[in-house]
Parts: C-alpha cells; sequence; structure tokens
C-alpha cells in the first residue's frame, strides 16, 4: 500500500500468485452514482466494486457536495444500501460512503473481499505513507518540549540565520514545532569529556510541570551527545519515569557532529512520533496476529512497524516509487533512469544510476533533518494541484484539492486542477474513471477563471489557450525538478531514460522529456501503483555508521576493518528481523569524503580505491579539480538488506476482470496496430482525431506512431506527434521520440 495525499495505491498478490489493484480515496472512502431509490431509506447504486454483503455496514452514506457526515448504513449488498435514516437522493447523484478505517485497510478489505467487521485474512502488508509529511507540513504534530544544554535555548530558533528569500525586507518564519524548551544543567567538551556534571534533581519540577500540562513528548538534545550519551540518557530515563510516551534523543537518532541538525531531528521525531504511531497502531489493530506490517523508510527500505521512526517516514511514498521505477527499467534493459512520479498532491523525481543515490542529510517543510534518504526533489504539480489566475498570470499548485475535495471533475465543488486540464483537452475519457466524473463541473471552474483573465487583459481568450498554458508551466515546473537532481549535479538527462508513473505521469512524460533533450520514455505495467510495486520489491535494509573526522592518509589503513566491523552490525540489524543468514548481503560500502577546510561530502563507493573515486565524482559533481589538497574522511558507511526478489516478470497470472475482453482487443496489420477507437484530442496545438489503443491489448513488439493515446486501469498516456510507442517483452510501453529531421544544407 501506499497512501498518498488523495488515492491510496494497493497491489496484492493472492495465494495463487494473481496480482490485484486496487485505488481508494486516502480520505477512506468510495465514490459511486445513484441507479435508483428503492424505498425511502434503500438506494441502489452503480459501482466497479466487487463486494460482498454488509461490506458498508457501519459506513456513512452522503451525496458529493453535501455537508457534515452521512447517514449511517444499516445494511448493504453488492448494489444497494439500507440507511438509518430517509436521505433525499435522486437517481443520478453521486454519493461517497465513508468508513472509519485507515485509508490501507478499506483497500485490503476491497481487494480481498472482507465485509466490514470481519477479520481480515492473513496477509503480510507493506505500507508507505505521506501521513508524518503532511502532519509536519501541516503544523499537526503532538505538543513536544525540547530538553536543550543550558545556554542554548534559541538554537533553533536563531538556526543557521540562512534568509529564506534573499530580497525579502520582512522574514516570515515558521514558529518552531516544539511547546517549550527546557534548559539542562550539563556540558561536555568536544572530546565526550565532562565538563559540567548533569543536575537531574533541577529537572524535576519543570519535567512535574510539563506532565500537569498533559505534554507527553520530548526531545532531549545536549551538546557533543554523540561522542557521550550517558546524559542523555540519563534525563530519558527520568522522563520515561515521569509518564513522557514519547521520547526522542538526538544522540541514539543521530549519532553524528551537528548539534543544530540533531536537536532538529529529535524534535521532528518526538512532534511527529504520536502521529505515525497511531496511525501504524490503527492499521495494525485491523489485521489478525498472523500478519506483518512493515513501513517504507524514505531511504527505500522495509522495517517492521514496531520500529518504525518518525524521522524515516517524511520521504516513505516517493521512496517507495524510486524503487519501483529502478526495478521495472532493469527489467526492460534501462540502469540508468529519472523516475518522473506524479500523483494526485504532488511530483517527485529521482535519479537512479544502477543502484540508488543517498544523502543523509535532508530538509522537509523547513526542518533540517540528519536521517537516511534517497535523493529525491518534489514540486507541487500534481493531478489534483490547483490551476488558478491570480490577477497577473496564471499559476500550478503549489495548493492542492487532495482527496476531499478534490477536482472539480469529482464533483463535490472542488476547484480547477490538472485533472481538469487534461480532461478538458480530451487526454482522459470520464468513462474509465472509477469514480463518478462531472466534466460540466470542470467547463464551469474554468469559465470562472476565464472571466476573471478576460477581466484583467481586457482581451479575449479562449478555453484552450487557457488549458494549454496550465500545461505548459506545469511541465516546465517538473522539467525543472528533473534538472534539479541531474544537470545541476553534473548529470546529462539524454543519457537517461525517463520512468514515467503514478496517476498522472504519462499524461504529461513526453513533454516534459522533450525539454529535456531525453529520447526514451518507460511507462511500466502497474504505472499508476508503481510506488506499491516498488514496496514490493523493497528489501528489509539497515544502515550502519562511523563519524571518523580525520585526514584520509591517516587512516587509509583503517578503513577496511572499520567497514568490516559496520558491516557486521548491519547485517545483524537485518537478522534480527527473523531473515535468514544466507537471505541477508551487503550491499553497500560508503565513504563521505571533502577537502580539509570544506563543510559539504561528496558520497563514493568505499569497494576500491578512496583518493582516486573521490577526484572522480568531484570532477563530476563541480566540473574541475582543484590543485592537491589533503582528503578528509567525515564518515563511512555501510547499507545491509534481505535479498531483494525477482519482480516485473511478464507471466504474472493477471486478475480475472483486470484484462480486457476479446472485443476490446486492437488488431494487427502489417503496418502496425490498429486501434480501437479514435477520440478527439487536443494535441501541437489543435484538436484532432487520435487512435486510442487498450494497452492490454497490445501485442508485443509491435509499433505505433503518435499523436495517440493509450488507455489503461487507473490512467492513461499521451503519444505527442513525433513520438512512437511500442509493448516489451515485460510489459512496459516503450515511448520514443523520432529523430528531428536533418537541416537543409545552406546556399
Amino acid at each position: 500500500m501506499d497512501t498518498g495525499g488523495t488515492f491510496t495505491d494497493c497491489l496484492a498478490v493472492d495465494p495463487e500468485g494473481r496480482r490485484h489493484r486496487a485505488k481508494v480515496l486516502s480520505s477512506s472512502a468510495l465514490r459511486g452514482r445513484v441507479a435508483a431509490v428503492v424505498g425511502p431509506r434503500t438506494v441502489r447504486f452503480e459501482a466497479p466494486w466487487r463486494v460482498p454483503v454488509d461490506f458498508f455496514r457501519g459506513g456513512f452514506f452522503r451525496s458529493l457536495g453535501d455537508e457534515g457526515l452521512g447517514v449511517r448504513v444499516e445494511a448493504s449488498t453488492a448494489d444497494q444500501v439500507t440507511l438509518a435514516e430517509d436521505l433525499a437522493v435522486q437517481p443520478g447523484d453521486a454519493f461517497e460512503i465513508g468508513l472509519d478505517e485507515e485509508a490501507p485497510i478499506l483497500a485490503a478489505r476491497l481487494i480481498t473481499g472482507t465485509a466490514a467487521g470481519v477479520p481480515l485474512p492473513p496477509m503480510a502488508l507493506r505500507l508507505a505513507t505521506t501521513r508524518g509529511t503532511n502532519a509536519l507540513l501541516e503544523r499537526r504534530g503532538a505538543p513536544t518540549a525540547l530538553f536543550l544544554t543550558e545556554g542554548f535555548a534559541d538554537l533553533l530558533v536563531i538556526g543557521t540565520q540562512q534568509r529564506p528569500d534573499l530580497f525579502a525586507l520582512e522574514i516570515r518564519r515558521d514558529p518552531p514545532l516544539y511547546t517549550t524548551v527546557v534548559e539542562v544543567a550539563e556540558r561536555l567538551a568536544a572530546d565526550g569529556s565532562v565538563v559540567r556534571p548533569l543536575d537531574l534533581e533541577a529537572l524535576r519540577e519543570p519535567v512535574r510541570r510539563l506532565r500537569q500540562a498533559g505534554v507527553e513528548g520530548a526531545a532531549v538534545a545536549l551538546l557533543h551527545s554523540y561522542r557521550n550519551g550517558d546524559h542523555e540518557a540519563r534525563v530519558v530515563a527520568l522522563l520515561r519515569a515521569a509518564g513522557f510516551r514519547h521520547i526522542a534523543a538526538s544522540a541514539e537518532l543521530a549519532a553524528a557532529m551537528g548539534f543544530l541538525p540533531r536537536a532538529e531531528t529529535a524534535v521532528v521525531d518526538a512532534y511527529l512520533s504520536p502521529v505515525i504511531r497511531q496511525y501504524l497502531d490503527r492499521v495494525a489493530g485491523a489485521l489478525g496476529p498472523e500478519s506483518t506490517l512493515h513501513g517504507m523508510t524514505s531511504a527505500g527500505g522495509l522495517v517492521r512497524a514496531a520500529e518504525f521512526q518518525a524521522k524515516d517516514s517524511l520521504l516513505s511514498g516517493p521512496a517507495g516509487g524510486v524503487v519501483g521505477a529502478a526495478g521495472a527499467g532493469r527489467a526492460s534493459g534501462y540502469q540508468k533512469v529519472l523516475a518522473l512520479d506524479m500523483g494526485g498532491t504532488s511530483t517527485d523525481v529521482a535519479r537512479c544510476d544502477g543502484d540508488f543515490e543517498y544523502r543523509f542529510e535532508f530538509q522537509v517543510g523547513g526542518v533540517h533533518l540528519m536521517a537516511p534518504a534517497l535523493v529525491i526533489e518534489t514540486v507541487a504539480a500534481g493531478g489534483g494541484s490547483l490551476c488558478t489566475f491570480d490577477g497577473s498570470q496564471l499559476k500550478v499548485g503549489p495548493e492542492s484539492a487532495g482527496a476531499t475535495p478534490g477536482p472539480a471533475c469529482y464533483g463535490a465543488g472542488g476547484p480547477l486542477t490538472l485533472t481538469d486540464v487534461n480532461l478538458l483537452l480530451g487526454r482522459l475519457d470520464a468513462a474509465r474513471f472509477e469514480i463518478p466524473i462531472d466534466p460540466e463541473a470542470a467547463r464551469s471552474a474554468l469559465a470562472e477563471i476565464r472571466r476573471a483573465v478576460e477581466a484583467a487583459s481586457g482581451e479575449a481568450t479562449t478555453d484552450e489557450e487557457l488549458l494549454a498554458g496550465f500545461l505548459t508551466i506545469a511541465d516546465e515546473r517538473m522539467a525543472d525538478a528533473v534538472s534539479t537532481i541531474s544537470v545541476r549535479r553534473g548529470y546529462d538527462p539524454a543519457d537517461y531514460a525517463l520512468v514515467a508513473f503514478g496517476g498522472a505521469g504519462a499524461q504529461h512524460a513526453a513533454p516534459v522529456a522533450e525539454l529535456l533533450g531525453i529520447q526514451t520514455v518507460l511507462v511500466p505495467e502497474n504505472a499508476a501503483v508503481l510506488s506499491a510495486a516498488g514496496l514490493e520489491a523493497a528489501v528489509v535494509e539497515r544502515f550502519a555508521q562511523r563519524q571518523v573526522l580525520a585526514p584520509l592518509a591517516a587512516v587509509e589503513d583503517s578503513v577496511g576493518k572499520w567497514l568490516d566491523t559496520l558491516a557486521t552490525e548491519a547485517v545483524a540489524a537485518v537478522a534480527s528481523e527473523g531473515i535468514p543468514a544466507e537471505r541477508v548481503e551487503v550491499r553497500r560500502r560508503l565513504a563521505a569524503l571533502r577537502f580539509a577546510g570544506q563543510d559539504t561530502t561528496v558520497l563514493v563507493d568505499a569497494t576500491g580505491d578512496l583518493k582516486e573515486a573521490f577526484a572522480v565524482a568531484y570532477r563530476e559533481l563541480y566540473g574541475y579539480q582543484p590543485e592537491a589538497r589533503e582528503i578528509e574522511v567525515e564518515s563511512l558507511r555501510v547499507v545491509a538488506s534481505s535479498r531483494a526478489p525477482t519482480l516485473f516478470s511478464p507471466t504474472d497470472p493477471a486478475v480475472p476482470g483486470d484484462r480486457p475482453d476479446d472485443g476490446a482487443a486492437a488488431r494487427v496489420h502489417p503496418g502496425g496496430v490498429l486501434p480501437r477507437a479514435c477520440p478527439r484530442c487536443y494535441l501541437g496545438g489543435h484538436w484532432r482525431e487520435v487512435p486510442a489503443y487498450e494497452r492490454d491489448a497490445l501485442p508485443v513488439g509491435e509499433p505505433f506512431s503518435g499523436p495517440a493515446l493509450v488507455f489503461e486501469r487507473h490512467t492513461a498516456v499521451v503519444v505527442p506527434p513525433g513520438w512512437g510507442g511500442r509493448l516489451d517483452a515485460v510489459g512496459t510501453l516503450v515511448l520514443e521520440r523520432a529523430p528531428l529531421a536533418p537541416l537543409p544544407p545552406r546556399g
């Protein structure tokens, strides 16, 4: 399961090896349309679900657009519900049934056909979630007290003193996450020796007052505690005895130099832990004792729910997509891929060159964290991103319509979004959505914007000009995000294939590729739920690290021994999950190096000549090689994991009903494939009838040319003029840009 801001994606494998897919709104609701009102309290509906009797019992039924919780469902069958009270609805009305369970559990019930109140069958559930990220961005964490070394109470307020906007005359910063600061009477020297002993007695009274005020979360960050964690451990013991439930100690979370990011990491973990723990407990509580639950970390590995830390959850969902994109690329023969994951709320991009690119410090929501993470760039341009006019210019995002109310075409009173734009331009088919779609609502939202633009400019404009403008803005923002993790780091995007996935990725991939000079786009099977597929491909993973802070020349002979020790530690951590030793491997040995006097490090593979590896990586990143300077080893890290399964096989059995029937099959002829239909679509600057293909019916290897549309469950692929496509042996749709015609000779 991958729970995003708008949809929760599910990919499941049953005991017979058949695959099942599902998408549900992350608000834990399913939507349909009223077919008939059978009685004052009984409603028959139309929907694509296959549900057992009483699946919806205990849920709440409401018409879209209505305020309030709705009316309780007393009983249900496969196609109708009986309500506890009368409700005025008419045939054709769109409705929503919300259930009091987390979205992953709703998806699991839908996939397994398990009614409300009935135990789910035993399962291994792997979960990625943006719950922590959203809580951080929206400042919805728990009240938290911060315990800092005396004299540093304002540390997180002062921060780095970097200006978020260089030319702003008034700097407005978000308030700190913590509720209060408690200064701790103690002091360690830089080598970890005690300068001032810890005074625990002085803490007892402020700790008592905090507990009386109901504060249950605490972050403890003491100066130089990464060298000596004794003082932090004793403060933690005092807090635990006083009744604090969520305690984050900086030396345990990030045992490395950097007082400010270490303190921020502890605060974030304590602030978000209640949110993450409550979420995981609700999911785990709906599973039986024979089931297992693992969470995806920001680094793309799995950790069992009981050990899952809030600080490792902030890039959880995007990391699943990167793992899925890398696996899909390898299956199609591409080691170097750029991942473009366009969901309902945002677009996440990443680079993979044979293996993942890691970073060990990153920022989310203005907070600096010390935690392992994949290098992922996020831009607020998703299918639900708002398309607006601010009086002078068109804008896309950063706000999103989310799951509620959703895009205008969802019929719940939402604003114009990128999903509406693609629908109005003929790139999406309203009949293929698994929720009711109202194109007229999208047209009305567009008309409001057009009137505002015309009033401001004094000139007439067309719907097509506005819609194409919104698409261009979104495409350029996504291309800029890809440039951030490629061009600006010394890598040419033209050397990579672009893997497009997420519900909206395939509609924008080719234009984004053109902006970057990329010639090949890959749209994997299960593209709309590829983040969930990445969770299937993910492995149980652990990091072990050692901070060195010494010249390479002085410690070169010791590096190998230190790495071996770290490898033993990381392997033991993976094995503690019950994984047999023969199934555990050391995946990466990494060294963070820098020139003496520099702060920023370069991460290199530590299995070869470190000096040479650093020289190559430095030159690729910065474009030059400085004169001979002393190289310093900042830290060493080892990544161990369980062995990855073999996935993305073209022979996986299909789910009954998950493929089109024989009547939908495309026909093969000597020139390629004949389309099933030719709808009108706005492509290349004007309306035209374009061939539309059913992806599941495309013969392997048969080429077709753009402009064209390729439809599949949960998404659509836009193939612009100048592009062609074919289905490869593993089910990936490969789009390739036609070579440009040579210029005529001059003169």
